[in-house]
């Protein structure tokens, strides 16, 4: 066996100094070996030099192709988020919450799972409730025309409203809805100053017209946003006491008037409470429009204070 040592060509590069040969012994080895040399050295070099091929440029074709289906992956994901976000909207009106009930009316009612206002029962009557409302902010604006239930009013109020809590901020911030929606009727014996005699009463714009008010997200206090709109007044109630008397059905001008009658008389025989001078009925609606007329809750209330002894 003869060891052969070759002699590397000046093309094969740094990287292969020499190349070791191991020829068996034979008469015709000495003949062989430049020839092998020969084909060792130009393999060895290829294997040096082999790079990989290079990567074909994208067609126009295939770009827009894989932009549809990235847009595709990504409108999906955010259709699933926002279906979930749906459901669990929906969750809270088809699931709803009901409230302690005093006969068979206020057992059918339901209003949707949403932050209320909270307040405690301090007694009950045959025919109302007292409650002891905690403070809370409330987005407030003038209903137009001089009845506070008619169709195109409310609904342009309830929009203005809607607005504000969806956006229309001056932080551009969208908050929760919430419930009840409040509506009430501005006094209409005007402001009264203690003067001179005699007392005058002085006229205010929105004297004998009705309001609307959405309760604000408690998580906000008061810092909420400033509305765009002129029209959105940001209140805070104080804590107060309320009688309350609870109906079914939809809200109109004359049963708001019957049953604000018939509450005030009831409270003439309270031994414990009386309505507060100057008080005006408030009216919570906690339902959407597409409610059953049975299953809808709306309040009337008074605002009443302790009888002195």
């Amino acid at each position: 066996m003869i060891v052969s040592l070759c002699e590397p060509s000046s093309w094969v590069g740094p990287f292969l100094s020499r190349t070791l040969l191991v020829i068996p012994t034979s008469p015709s080895s000495n003949r062989s070996t430049s020839a092998s040399c020969a084909i060792v050295k130009p393999m060895a070099a290829n294997r040096a030099t082999v790079s990989p091929p290079p990567k074909r440029p994208i067609s126009a074709f295939e770009a827009r192709v894989t932009l549809v289906f990235a847009l595709a992956s990504q409108a999906s994901s955010l259709s699933q988020r926002l279906l979930a976000d749906f459901a669990t909207e929906t969750a809270k009106y088809v699931f709803p919450k009901r409230f302690e009930s005093r006969n068979l009316e206020e057992a059918l009612m339901a209003v949707p799972d949403l932050e209320t206002v909270k307040f405690k029962v301090l007694s009950r009557r045959d025919r109302y409730e007292i409650r002891e409302v905690e403070p809370y902010y409330i987005a407030e604006t003038t209903m137009p025309g001089k009845t506070g239930f008619d169709f195109n009013g409310a609904s342009q109020s309830f929009n203005v409203l809607a607005e504000y809590l969806f956006g229309k901020n001056t932080t551009k911030e969208q908050m929760e809805m919430t419930t009840p929606v409040y509506t009430r009727k501005s006094p209409s014996d005007g402001e009264k100053m203690e003067m001179t005699t005699p007392v005058m009463t002085k006229k205010v714009k929105t004297e004998g017209k009705w309001q609307m008010s959405f309760v604000m997200p408690s998580k906000y206090g008061a810092n909420l946003p400033s509305p765009r709109d002129p029209s959105v007044r940001i209140k805070e109630v104080p804590q107060k006491i309320v009688a309350v008397v609870a109906f079914s059905g939809f809200v109109t001008d004359e049963e708001v008037k019957q049953r604000e009658l018939k509450l005030r008389d009831a409270l003439k025989s309270d031994g414990e409470f009386r309505v507060k001078e100057g008080a005006s009925v408030e009216v919570a609606q906690y339902n959407p429009p597409f409610t059953l007329p049975f299953t809808r809750r709306n309040e009337v209330a008074l605002e009443v204070e302790r009888k002195v002894q």
